[in-house]
């Protein structure tokens, strides 16, 4: 009986994990889809000026959202009563909307620094964000709530939406001609439309009421603590587009970001994974139940980097011909060694994901902040240093280094608390399985659109077939995997 309930746990948990999974894989190829249409139609600097505004976006909600949405998660997920719904969500909202309407006003007020350091002295693409940033926010705060309260396919099908229907309206006023300005006004139609949507959606759920704020010192008390966290986060995986922006230029912006956003492909992998596992290791870490949270670590990371490992050796060796068929031969000649660096970087960042959980259900998420704030200022201030002098290239490395210095100290910390099995063995596997399937791409030096799918396609199966024949997989774990997925 015990086994059986697990099985089904297990099933519950991969198939949430796999519509998590394909809802980010169809969110990140949304940006693979947009990069051809602006870097195509639009000069390389307004291209730099789009993706500093994306930067950007992530920059506001980070700080001015205060840590709530994952206070929203943490006090609200058990949460049964309306009124105790009402309660914490609206609480949590009116101090977001007040925040954010804050921050989006001074962002206007400051529109012309802003734009003149940033943007190419575009003081209306710098109006137009500190819109698009208010909106965001509480699009943020929102889609949270499916999240809290286990509406995984609302949230799957929002992200979705929010994702894709960004694309269309760029797309479509980026081609008729309006360029970056067309661009950002397809941004806050899309953001605004699906703020619309979902916000009808939880007031026809839980009505509204105005909030007595009787836990808001409580939810800020835990949610300000992770700010510094978020913002370091922020810093490691952003601030190189500032720092790139500031120095070298818009122009050098467009030519770093087409190779840093094949090489974040990687991130797809881990992403439904950082999503389940809080509340799936939470539930048996809680029942004292360490063999299963042992299991679900150590096949996580297992899965993780059977994935990763090829990735990163077939995006390094096809990142410029995939950038001359996705950008222009331009941005591939300047980018394409930009995808590597940033490739390992995912794969550390990956693995560093799934070890963090032990410090997560330690409780030591005071350790964890400190660690990112230390990769957030070697990120920052090497790239302050390096890229005057080094360029694009250089800002790639100290992301590496910061990701590489971020997994140490994770792994340090946790495996203080306990350790899991690491299948060092695999991982041996799947690297010589990886090097065979590059084997492949440097004797089939594929060039043009259809020889790169092919050789996509060959390359998994040829690292699938060496994966099998060198045991990596085991039998028992097709089976357990098999079983999970029948429906």
């Amino acid at each position: 009986m015990l086994k059986y309930t697990t099985l089904n746990e297990h099933k519950l948990f991969t198939q949430r994990i796999g519509l998590i999974g394909i809802t980010n894989l169809l969110v990140s190829l949304s940006g693979i889809i947009l990069l051809p249409i602006l870097t195509k139609n639009i000069p390389i600097e307004e291209y730099g000026i789009w993706i500093l505004i994306g930067v950007t976006i992530g920059l506001i909600p980070a700080v001015v959202m205060l840590g709530l949405p994952y206070t929203m998660v943490r006090f609200l997920a058990a949460a049964k009563k309306r009124e105790e719904i009402q309660e914490g969500f609206y609480s949590i909202a009116f101090i977001v909307l007040f925040t954010s309407a804050i921050a989006s006003l001074l962002l206007f007020l400051f529109s012309k620094p802003l734009a003149a350091s940033l943007f190419d002295n575009n003081l209306t693409i710098a109006r137009i964000l500190s819109l698009i940033v208010f909106i965001e926010c509480l699009n943020g705060l929102i889609i949270t709530f499916f999240r809290t309260f286990q509406q995984i396919k609302r949230f799957s099908i929002f992200s979705f939406i929010r994702t894709w229907l960004n694309v269309a309206l760029v797309a479509y006023f980026v081609l008729s001609g309006y360029g970056i300005l067309g661009a950002v006004i397809g941004l806050l139609i899309s953001s605004f439309f699906v703020f619309l949507i979902m916000a009808s959606l939880i007031i026809s759920e839980i009505g509204i009421k105005i909030p007595k704020f009787t836990h808001i010192r409580e939810y800020l008390a835990f949610g300000l603590p992770t700010v510094p966290g978020n913002l370091s986060s922020w810093a490691v995986n952003s601030s190189d587009r500032y720092v790139i922006g500031i120095f070298l230029g818009t122009a050098f912006v467009g030519y770093y970001s087409p190779g840093y956003t094949l090489g974040n492909m990687i991130y797809m992998f881990i992403a439904p994974l950082s999503f389940m596992l809080p509340a799936v290791l939470s539930k048996y870490y809680d029942e004292n139940n360490m063999n299963e949270v042992k299991t679900v670590l150590r096949y996580s990371l297992k899965y993780f980097l059977a994935l990763a490992i090829p990735s990163v050796f077939g995006l390094s060796l096809l990142s410029k011909p995939l950038l001359t068929i996705l950008s222009t031969p331009e941005i591939a000649s300047q980018g394409y060694l930009i995808t590597p660096f940033v490739a390992v970087s995912g794969l550390l960042f990956g693995a560093s994901a799934v070890i963090v959980q032990i410090i997560v259900l330690e409780k030591k998420t005071k350790i964890l902040g400190t660690i990112w704030i230390i990769a957030a200022i070697l990120n920052l201030g090497l790239n302050i240093i390096i890229v005057p002098y080094i360029g694009i290239l250089g800002a790639a490395i100290t992301t590496l280094f910061a990701f590489a210095v971020a997994l140490i100290l994770i792994s340090f910390y946790s495996f203080k608390y306990f350790k899991f099995d690491i299948d060092f063995r695999f991982i041996l596997k799947s690297i010589f399985a990886s090097i065979v399937m590059s084997l492949v791409i440097i004797k089939w030096d594929p060039i043009g659109a259809l020889n790169v799918l092919i050789v996509i396609g060959v390359c998994t199966g040829v690292y699938a077939a060496i994966l099998l024949l060198l045991k990596g997989v085991k039998k028992e774990e097709i089976m357990f995997f098999k079983e999970l997925f029948e429906v």
